[in-house]
This record gives C-alpha cells, structure tokens and sequence, in this order.
C-alpha cells in the first residue's frame, strides 16, 4: 500500500521561508501573520521555545509552545504542545500534542497525541491518532488510531477503531470499525458489517460477513474461510420447520443462515434463521456440534413469531456428507396466536403485554454436504 504525502496541505509558505540566514534560535516569537511577527522574514529560520500568533506562525521548528489561530507550519521539527485553530503542517518530525481544528499533517513521524477536528496525515505513528473524520498513515502506527470514518495505515498498525472503516497491512492487536475492517495478518477483527483478512489469529466478529485465508474463531452469519468449512444442509425440527441452512466459519466457530417455511401449520409460515455454533471434534468421523440460533416465522399479516434455541447435535460424517440430530431447548414469543399450535407441552409459560412466552423442549435432524 502506497501513500503519497500531499503537497497541496504544505501551502506556499516553503517557498516564502527560503532564506540563505544559518538556522537561529529565539524564547519568544509573537506575530499576526507572516512575515508580520517578531522574527520578519527570517521567520522560517527561527526554532522557538514559545510562539504565538493571531492567525499563521511559520518557523523552522518548534521545542515548548506554538499555538496560532489559523495555522502553524513548522520546517523541521516540533516537540511540545503544537495547536491551531485550523491546522498544523510540521514538515519533518513531531513530538508531543498536535491539536487542530480541520487538519495535522506530519511528513515523517508522530510520537504523542495527535487530534483532529477531521483528519490527520501523517508518516509513522507512535501513540494517538484521534480524527473526526479519518487518520491516514503512509507509514505503520504503534499505537492506536481513532477515527468517526477511516484509519488507513500503509504498514503495520497496532489498533484501529473507526465508525466506518480501518484498513491496514498487519495489525497486532484490535481493529475495530462500524462497516468493514480489511488487513493481511491481524490478531482481532471487529466490524459491523464486514472483515477481510488472510491470517487471523484471534478473533473475527463482523455483524455479518467474515473473509479469510485462515481463521478458527470467526464469529458472523456468513464466514468464508479458506482453511474452514462451507456446509450446505436440510434440517427440520419438532414443529416440522424445515430449512435450507448455510453452515460456514473454521474449524472451531460457524456462522448459520437458513430459510424455510413450516409444514405443519396449514397457513403457511416462512422461516428465516440466524446463529452460530461450535464443533468439538472427538474423531475423524464424528463430533458434536453446539448450535445457539433466532428464528422468525412470518405469513406477512399481524402477529410475530420468536424462537430462541439451543441445540447439542451429534453428527456423523462419512465423505462429504454429514448426518446429524439432537435435542434442542428453546425458548418462544408469539403474538395474536402466530404459530401457537405448534408446540405442545411447554416446561414455563405465561402472557405478558399480548405476547406469549414459553420454553419448551424439542429435537433438530438434519443431513449437510461440504462445498
């Protein structure tokens, strides 16, 4: 991943400080704008332990304070506390707090805090990023980047949180972002809808979709993972629901997605089902998988129909084909009578605001065959 540092946020300024005068020091530099300031147009020469200006400071670096209303732009480096209202632009290394109002762009290297009112640039990073909108890094960020949109890091990053999306090479430790995550070798992946990765050594937990080379704990409806498993099965239940499901994740953790309508009602009620589950593998040929999963059954007219269940289902695979049954423990909510016929017997019941609560024991069967 390559990226390139923007020219056009450095301003015109470089050209404006070019000066032949060897490089000085100054305790005190006060202006409104350059070259309007105690250091004229030798400003851009000058590294200063305290800078204050009205509306934009330019110096050759900085080593305690510089704030300015507008923005600062710093030659080399920059060590301290660094804050405009609109931006900071420290053309070598920075050490210390940058705040700005909009933008921080560091040619080379952060270390300390850097915040944003909406992104921050910067080359390599050790410790905070904090970005309303995103912190991009063309270099790797030891530490931890927060962004309300995206963290993009070209190398390694240590943590990623966004509200949209991280991406990244390697990350040891978290990413964590409201959409997508994407990185080649990462240890945790949170992301609420989608993660991409090769080599996951932990976990991946993603609202919907998980992608990878290698993984045994992906934790999403939909997990598609090389070195895993994609099943694709019958099952029906004790009220004679019968499904089409979808079991895909790794060698310990799967998604489930199923479809279906029940046989028993004579309206017909659709179902829809969601979980996860867990193998335990106690030989080549059989296991046991621990199944947890919320169902819906709907006909699209007033009323609703919730099941909750758990299930511990043996299984006996021979090839590609898999055969497996249990007992389930579930737990119902239904309105205005929406599939109250279907169970019988209930272990605890009891109405509450027009729903009808109940658990119940049951079984699940059902046959699988590995894409």
């Amino acid at each position: 991943m390559t990226i390139r540092f923007p020219g056009i946020i450095l301003f015109f300024l470089l050209s404006l400080t070019a000066s032949a005068q060897p490089p000085c020091k100054s305790n005190i530099h006060i202006g409104l704008a350059y070259p309007l300031s105690s250091n004229w147009i030798h400003a851009g020469d000058y590294t200063n332990y305290f800078s204050l200006h009205a509306l934009l400071g330019v110096s050759a670096g900085e080593r305690s304070f510089c704030a300015a209303g507008f923005s600062n732009v710093v030659r080399q480096d920059a060590t301290g506390f660094i804050a405009a209202g609109f931006s900071n632009h420290i053309l070598n290394r920075a050490e210390g707090v940058q705040l700005a109002g909009f933008v921080n762009t560091i040619r080379n290297e952060a270390n300390g805090f850097t915040a944003a009112g909406f992104m921050n640039i910067t080359g390599r990073v050790r410790g905070l990023q904090t970005a309303g909108f995103g912190n991009i890094s063309t270099s790797a960020v030891n530490g931890l980047q927060a962004a309300g949109f995206v963290n993009i890091a070209a190398g390694n990053a240590t943590a990623q949180i966004s509200g949209f999306a991280n991406i990244a090479e390697d990350v040891e430790g978290l990413q964590a972002s409201g959409f997508i995550n994407k990185a080649k070798n990462v240890n945790t992946q949170v992301g609420g809808f989608i993660n991409i990765a090769r080599q996951v050594s932990g976990v991946q937990i993603a609202g919907f979709i998980n992608i990878a080379d290698s993984n045994d704990y992906p934790i999403g409806i939909v997990n598609i993972i090389r070195n895993g498993e994609q099943n694709l099965g019958v099952t029906v239940d004790e009220a004679l629901t019968t499904l089409v499901s979808f079991r895909s994740g790794g060698r310990v953790l799967y998604g489930i997605l199923g479809a279906g309508v029940n046989l028993r009602e004579e309206k017909t009620l659709y179902a829809l089902e969601a979980g996860i589950g867990a193998h335990i593998r106690l030989s080549p040929s059989f296991r046991i998988n621990l199944e947890g999963t919320t169902m819906t059954l709907a006909d699209f007219e007033p009323g609703t129909h919730f099941r909750s269940s758990l299930r511990v289902l043996p299984a006996i695979r021979a090839g590609r084909l898999e055969f497996f049954a249990g007992p389930t423990i579930n737990h119902a909510i239904f309105s205005d009578h929406k599939g109250a016929d279907l169970v019988y017997g209930y272990l605890w019941s009891t109405d509450r605001i027009d729903h009808y609560h109940g658990i119940y024991l049951g079984a699940t069967g059902g046959v699988q065959f590995q894409l």
